[in-house]
């Protein structure tokens, strides 16, 4: 199965600017996020809308593509990539996986798990969960939670706790339920990709700010993979200090 991981990649950032391009030991996130990403596929590709980034890209021997400034979302940028590196290289590709450039330490065995869900022809899109172990993480708004059907499909993703605990006081919800976490790396059949970014924004969509209800809401399944393992993403210049304090280098 052909895979091309498509890494969406934006300079502008209001906590963050410059974020892609920010050192880390030596190398920038991008680079590191790239290098992390070739140990999964052998077709790799940045999308940006910003020339700095696509230079830094050239210069360490990556591929990246430009795409548009309008992209409301990195699934957006990733079809617009899609088609171009598909076009470009003469290449067909199954499936393409979405992959958060601010997550410098992203790892490769986890990519590799979410692809091999397209061996199923059934699957149209497929996404990452985390088993919540703490009342904060079920309780906090910048969370997703996501509620998962027995054939492993996610039926609702809500920044609200979900589902709702009747009878037991809030601290108690977490041991007495299995609530996942939403891991927002995102995996999608191409043509299906191709498809949902032409679908219009939805109610639930807009209500709870994840685009990922839109899809649901129009029919698309989501498989949903349950990982051990939750990437560091660097949102500020201070997630990346704390970032660099706990992961030793080795590079």
């Amino acid at each position: 199965m052909q895979i091309l991981g498509i890494i969406p990649s934006r300079y502008s950032s209001t906590r963050f600017p410059g974020k892609p391009l920010a050192m880390i030991g030596g190398k920038t996130m991008i680079h590191r996020v790239y290098e992390r990403a070739s140990q999964a596929f052998a077709d790799v590709v940045v999308a940006t809308d910003d020339q700095r980034i696509y230079n830094e890209v050239a210069s360490f021997g990556g591929r990246a593509v430009m795409t548009s400034e309008k992209h409301q979302s990195g699934t957006d940028r990733c079809a617009e990539a899609a088609m171009k590196y598909s076009q470009a290289t003469g290449k067909e590709f199954s499936a393409v996986i979405n992959i958060q450039g601010d997550e410098p330490f992203v790892d490769p065995q986890q990519l590799l798990q979410l692809a091999q869900l397209f061996n199923d022809p059934s699957v149209e899109i497929a996404t990452l969960v985390k088993r919540a172990k703490t009342s904060d993480e079920v309780f906090s708004e910048n969370t997703a939670k996501v509620i998962v059907n027995n054939l492993s499909q996610a039926v609702y993703f809500s920044r609200s706790p979900i589902p709702f605990y009747r009878g037991k006081a809030r601290e108690e919800w977490v041991s007495n339920h299995l609530y996942y976490r939403h891991i927002g790396v995102y995996a999608y059949r191409t043509d299906i990709l191709q498809k949902i970014t032409l679908l219009p924004q939805s109610s639930l969509e807009l209500a709870e700010k994840l685009e990922q209800n839109r899809w649901i809401e129009n029919g698309y399944n989501i498989k949903v993979c349950v990982t051990d393992f939750e990437g560091l993403a660097v949102d500020t210049p201070e997630d990346l200090e704390k970032i660099l304090k706990t992961i030793p280098l080795t590079d």
